[in-house]
């Protein structure tokens, strides 16, 4: 007995050092610049989203924030990086749904993206806008839906690619409107949308804050949005919950993580500092320029919320049938 006595008391000793080294480390922290992985290009959303809020973090953590963008897989190279690095809090990354798709359609992904991230915050979410050519006969949800049905595999609309988060916009809509509509994949958003502007292709899914220039100008015109609630920078666009379809959801989103183990005093400080950079106005105004819903979650909402994206994203990428080597 006395010996289990010694040995709890010897655990418990352990854990509370452990936990004050890492209190220590916290009110030291950050004592050197902080670099965030963003695993999309430059003038991406998410890159355009992390500078925004990091000129504001580095006014209030009083470190550089650098921004290195590492694209390509789906995203897997950049979160490797992240998932790979030192437990301190100075390698941090932003992911997005592609986060929650990997699992699903990579046959090898080099990390388990569950257990790998410490998630800090959901910063954002913002809508996808479907899309047509001004030629196209329809001009709302349901006049799209009964063309679609008149004529069942004649209509397409494009994507980013495969399994990306435009693909699986598209996959959610077929399945919710029980249309048949062509999936015609692009090796990226650019040509997508170059094809949609030509008239080649007859719909798409886009990001808000790059269809809406092409939509007030009259190029393209937008049918419904993927959120819950209208876009702001679209406000006359119905949601196509409203518009027939009420269990369509579907945002893109952008959250902070770092590695597993990040020490939870460093985790509730970069939130804090976050949250309180995303109730500045400037902030405010210039993240909802690009579209985005502004949500800051707590760490724990946001491990809920990444979980529940994957298992809805598996379930999105099985009706795809899309698949990576």
């Amino acid at each position: 007995m006395r010996q289990l006595v010694l040995r709890i008391a010897a655990t418990v000793g352990l854990l509370a050092g452990v936990s004050g080294f890492h209190e220590a480390m916290a009110q030291d922290y950050p004592g050197r610049p902080i670099r965030v992985v963003v695993t999309s290009s430059p003038g991406s959303t998410g890159d355009t989203t992390m500078r925004i809020l990091g000129s504001a973090l580095e006014k209030a953590l009083g470190q550089s924030i650098v921004v290195e963008n590492i694209p390509g897989s789906g995203g897997l190279a950049g979160t490797e990086k992240v998932v790979r690095a030192a437990r301190d809090g100075y390698t941090l990354g932003l992911i997005s749904n592609n986060h929650a798709i990997n699992p699903h359609i990579y046959r090898n992904v080099p990390f388990d993206s569950d257990n790998d991230i410490t998630p800090i915050t959901v910063i954002g979410s913002t809508p996808v806008v479907l899309v047509a050519t001004p030629a196209l006969a329809a001009r709302t949800t349901r006049e799209l839906v009964a063309l679609a049905r008149a004529r069942p595999g004649a209509l397409n609309y494009g994507s980013a690619g495969n399994g990306t988060v435009l693909h699986l916009a598209g996959v959610l809509f077929t399945s919710e409107a029980g249309v048949d509509i062509r999936h015609v994949p692009y090796k990226g958003l650019a040509q997508m949308t170059a094809d949609l502007l030509g008239g080649h292709i007859e719909l798409g899914f886009g990001g808000v804050a790059t269809v809406a220039p092409h939509v007030k100008t009259g190029k393209l015109r937008a049918i419904a949005v993927s959120t819950q609630v209208r876009s702001a920078v679209l406000p006359d666009v119905p949601t196509l919950a409203e518009s027939g379809l009420p269990n369509y959801r579907f945002e893109g989103w952008v959250a902070l993580v770092g590695p597993a183990g990040l020490p939870r005093p460093i985790v509730e400080r970069l939130h804090t500092e976050v949250k309180a950079a995303l109730g500045q106005r400037e902030v405010q105004e210039a993240l909802q320029a690009q579209g985005l819903v502004i949500e800051g979650s707590t760490p724990d909402a946001a491990r809920s919320f990444i979980r529940a994206e994957m298992v809805k994203h598996e379930q999105l990428v099985r009706r795809s049938g899309a698949k990576m080597d």
